[in-house]
């Protein structure tokens, strides 16, 4: 996206979805286990894990917020290329070279170069990404909104379908016996992330689409002027799509369980009406009322996500912030010493962003 379109809530958002990755998950249970035990925090550190099947918990929603996010910003990358004057073929392959890419550095991420290719796991959170957001991002260069919007509703329904129509077992719906682990088993080569299937595997990153489009289906709307849409009424929107999503997904979970490992569709609109909420506070905050200032703290991490998300891979930042918190830690309380830890952990990965973003070096894919 061009740096004189962009908006700052989203950066802000996709840096506050990443903390939980780069730590802020483990401060908020240590946080949790210093103050006096009560149902509040004991809620509060439970939402801080994935559930086990299905269900859903705070964070469960951190991944698909950020392909939510990542097709927010695709209308915006769109019109700044058609503007620059990119021809139809130039757009299209940069979109498929995008989503390759994250494909390969998934598999990077998950050992590709120790060359153990009977152990690799092929499937990946990268590879998610790069190619339900590619292949969302061709039908959107492709199709009209209303064409694309069928095209959400049927692959959504068609989903269930497949899994409720072709059943492996009794429970269509298992973790045992499910068509997702069923179509893995034989076209998925390497390691299975659950044994028995890939949480990122290949049938329901059909569903994942439907993430990243409803997100390019929100960020097109933000796109429109304000003259027919002033910001106010454009979050107000947002907010009752966001509402009416979990409304109709919190429903239909009723006969389709909401279930991350297998991204079912209730899975899908549910998250994707509290991306859309999410997103409609961050843009109201940060966008129409311009209260910016303190948002540099999310934005550093939001504008080097990829970057944050493979260095904790590379990088050892648990020895640096031993090496400069060590003392501290040895010094507190034993109560205290998790969370002391946890915020030396986020405070060093956040100093090692901060450098990149004021030497303006990002990692673009």
């Amino acid at each position: 996206m061009d740096q004189k379109t962009r908006l700052k809530s989203l950066d802000a958002l996709r840096g506050f979805d990443m903390l939980f990755i780069m730590g802020l998950a483990g401060w908020v249970v240590a946080f949790c286990n210093v103050l006096p035990a009560c149902g509040f925090t004991e809620w509060l550190s439970t939402q801080m894990t994935h559930v086990e099947w299905n269900g859903l918990r705070h964070h469960d929603t951190i991944f698909p917020l950020f392909l939510f996010v990542a097709g927010i910003s695709f209308p915006f990358s769109l019109a700044a290329q058609q503007a620059a004057g990119k021809t139809d073929s130039q757009i299209i392959v940069k979109i498929i070279r995008r989503g390759l890419l994250l494909l390969l550095l998934g598999l990077i991420y998950q050992g590709l170069l120790q060359f153990k290719f009977d152990t690799q796991r092929y499937a990946s959170v990268l590879a998610r990404i790069g190619l339900a957001w590619m292949f969302a991002a061709l039908l959107w260069r492709t199709f009209n909104t209303k064409t694309n919007i069928i095209i959400a509703v049927a692959i959504l329904i068609g989903y269930w379908l497949l899994m409720w129509l072709v059943p492996q077992s009794t429970d269509p719906y298992s973790f045992e016996n499910n068509l997702v682990g069923a179509i893995d088993r034989v076209l998925l080569p390497g390691r299975l992330y659950e044994k028995t299937f890939d949480p990122e595997g290949i049938l329901s990153t059909l569903p994942a689409i439907v993430t990243a489009l409803l997100g390019m289906f929100t960020g097109q709307f933000v796109r429109l002027s304000t003259e027919r849409f002033s910001g106010n009424k454009k979050t107000v929107w947002m907010l009752i799509a966001g509402v009416s999503l979990i409304v109709v997904g919190y429903l239909w979970s009723f006969a389709f369980p909401i279930n991350k490992k297998l991204w079912t569709s209730t899975f899908v609109l549910v998250v994707a009406g509290y991306s859309v909420i999410m997103f409609a506070i961050f843009y109201y905050i940060i966008d129409v009322r311009g209260w910016s200032k303190y948002s540099l703290f999310f934005r550093v991490v939001g504008l080097n996500s990829i970057t944050i998300y493979l260095a904790q891979r590379i990088i050892d930042f648990s020895k640096i912030n031993n090496f400069f918190f060590g003392g501290i830690i040895g010094k507190c309380p034993e109560s205290l010493a998790p969370l002391i830890t946890s915020t030396g952990y986020i405070v060093v990965c956040w100093v090692f962003l901060y450098i990149l973003y004021k030497q303006k070096i990002f990692l673009k894919v």
